[in-house]
């Protein structure tokens, strides 16, 4: 069995596999109704109560995995039975309470919600609205709080509970960073998948010379298979169908450059830019910082910047992206971009496809992947477009001040923008990474943990291009389009 970080991740993939081989045999539609009972056969359940729930839920898995609810545009979804675990009632009074003569708890209630008995507080939890003035009023700290995880992890309050207690996710709120889905304990929201799109295009293009479906993977796949070389990782993706694998990084390569010329032009004017790597953060700044917007890059990402090279060269590509990003599912369908990458599945997902082919990754030779420099390369952790800016402003003796602020994850990138929108940034440059350590703690990723960053470091060693320039110096990047609009 593929070791996972949990058991959510488990069933995700046993689920993934499953679509998988059925629609690489052809027989999705025939069989997906039988995949609940094969994976749950009971008659004991593995963590719920009983197998049939079990079975239900894995049935609203079965769905996601074939594209999910095609009328709701957000790429994450709620899986309702699965979300019933949790706490029902947020707020509660402890022993702790005193009785006391003030009641400020109740005082501060809005709803009336709390009541006194025998020198007890109690919480009448209909009317609660989960406020927490009572929690802030009380003196003695004897009002527990007990928020559920996917809320506590939102950053941009898009979560609620709704009249059935069931998580809903509000989509004009929502940044698609997919916090809540790597913090939900029980699997209860889940990414939508294009992976039976995908293995659909690859079995057209096998009996179609005029299709060529190319695979780009994000510099982050270096710190999710450490047990086998990344040469073998990418022959592993090569023999799944895929015409050719390019590095998402060489897109990196681009942007850096493009971006250190934007900044020299602009800076003087705007005081500040933001870095348009992320579109988690991007989408941050459209919906919780609006005045903002002007001082984000005007270039697409890295992944969007490959895509349109590749297509320029080569009339017949399909584009897969290949990744550890809830967002990048999201980035693919916004107008301005849409038809530069035309599909984007998660590192799991693609470990659900290897098995699903009966791939052993660690048999595969060791092909040589050199797209893209080393600078590109570490465009995957926190820091890594500062640096490859700074090195551009070198290597191109671009004369400018260039003072970044690299944020690492929602908490850093919100300090930073507040700042900036105050104008009491110690700096002129925000790289705003939503996730953690940056793109290895994307919450598609097959495991998280401090050595990742090493292992990225590592695997930019191993660019035959140390520089940026030697990278792009066969491209025409003036003929490129980058720009988001």
């Amino acid at each position: 069995m593929r070791k996972f970080e949990t058991d959510v991740q488990l069933v995700r993939y046993e689920v993934l596999k499953e679509v998988s081989k059925f629609a690489l045999e052809g027989t999705l539609e025939k069989k997906y109704k039988s995949i609940p009972k094969i994976l749950n056969p009971g008659p004991k359940a593995r963590f719920r109560c009983c197998v049939y729930k079990e079975r239900e839920i894995t049935k609203k898995r079965v769905k996601l995995a074939m594209g999910g609810d095609k009328s709701n545009p957000n790429v994450v979804e709620v899986i309702g039975a699965a979300c019933d675990e949790c706490p029902i009632n947020r707020f509660t009074v402890t022993e702790a309470c005193r009785g006391c003569m003030a009641h400020r708890c109740s005082e501060a209630c809005p709803v009336g919600a709390i009541y006194h008995v025998g020198q007890r507080a109690y919480i009448n939890q209909q009317k609660c609205i989960e406020c927490g003035k009572c929690k802030a009023a009380c003196q003695y700290d004897a009002i527990s709080d007990v928020m559920r995880p996917c809320r506590r992890s939102c950053p941009v309050d898009a979560l609620s509970i709704d009249e059935d207690k069931k998580a809903v996710i509000d989509n004009e709120k929502c940044i698609q960073c997919g916090a809540c889905l790597y913090q939900c304990p029980f699997g209860a929201i889940m990414d939508k998948s294009q992976l039976v799109d995908v293995i659909n295009e690859l079995k057209s293009a096998q009996q179609n010379e005029d299709k060529h479906v190319y695979a780009v993977v994000a510099p982050a796949i270096s710190s999710q298979f450490t047990k086998v070389k990344i040469g073998q990782v990418i022959q592993a993706i090569r023999d799944i169908g895929f015409y050719d694998v390019i590095e998402a990084a060489l897109g990196a390569d681009l942007i850096a450059y493009k971006e250190t010329l934007e900044f020299a032009e602009e800076i003087e004017e705007k005081g500040c830019i933001t870095s348009s790597c992320c579109p988690a953060f991007v989408s941050l700044i459209q919906k919780k910082y609006p005045e903002l917007v002007d001082k984000v890059s005007t270039l697409v990402s890295p992944m969007i910047a490959v895509s349109r090279l590749i297509k320029s060269t080569d009339e017949k590509a399909k584009i897969v992206f290949i990744g550890p990003c809830v967002a990048k599912k999201m980035e693919i369908k916004q107008a301005g971009l849409e038809g530069s990458t035309d599909y984007a599945i998660s590192f799991e997902e693609l470990c659900a496809l290897f098995d699903a082919k009966d791939i052993d990754v660690s048999s595969c030779n060791d092909y040589e992947l050199n797209n893209a420099s080393l600078f590109g390369r570490i465009f995957a952790r926190t820091g890594g477009l500062s640096e490859a800016i700074r090195h551009v402003k070198e290597q191109y003796d671009i004369k400018v001040d260039f003072k970044p602020v690299s944020c690492d994850g929602i908490v850093e990138c919100e300090k930073a923008l507040k700042l900036a929108k105050v104008k009491r940034l110690d700096g002129n440059f925000i790289e705003g990474m939503v996730c953690v350590d940056g793109c290895i703690g994307g919450p598609l990723s097959l495991h998280h943990g401090p050595k990742d960053k090493k292992e990225v470091d590592k695997y930019g060693q191993l660019a035959i291009e140390k520089c940026i320039k030697d990278s792009l110096r066969a491209l025409d990047i003036d003929k490129l389009h980058l720009s988001r609009k």
